[in-house]
């Protein structure tokens, strides 16, 4: 689901605007980024859980000419899905498991 999609049916399921539903989308997702800047966790029962993880720096590898690359230390946001949304997408076992392009066959 892309956002546009996300704004779609928002507009069709509350009866608003697609101005409107946009706007909220636009609302939530600048909170949660704001949150997520300042070290604050978000926490979605039944859903999932956002936190900021630390990575220390380390020498990486520039895979073209092998040279050692410092990697500088970094603030990454890192999902933990809610048990609820793990049992729900686990239940739906009727959807084939794919490991890439179903086309390709």
């Amino acid at each position: 689901m892309t956002k546009s999609e996300l704004i779609d049916r928002m507009a069709a399921q509350g009866d608003l605007t697609k101005a409107r539903a946009e706007l909220v989308v636009n609302c939530v997702f600048d909170a949660m980024t704001e949150s997520l800047q300042r070290g604050e966790g978000i926490e979605i029962r039944g859903f999932g859980s956002f936190t900021v993880r630390p990575y220390k720096p380390y020498s990486g590898r520039n895979p073209r000419t092998g040279q050692p690359v410092p990697v500088p230390a970094k603030r990454l946001p890192f999902f933990k899905v809610g048990k609820e949304l793990r049992t729900l997408v686990n239940g739906s076992r009727g959807y084939a498991i794919t490991g890439g392009d179903d086309e390709a066959d």
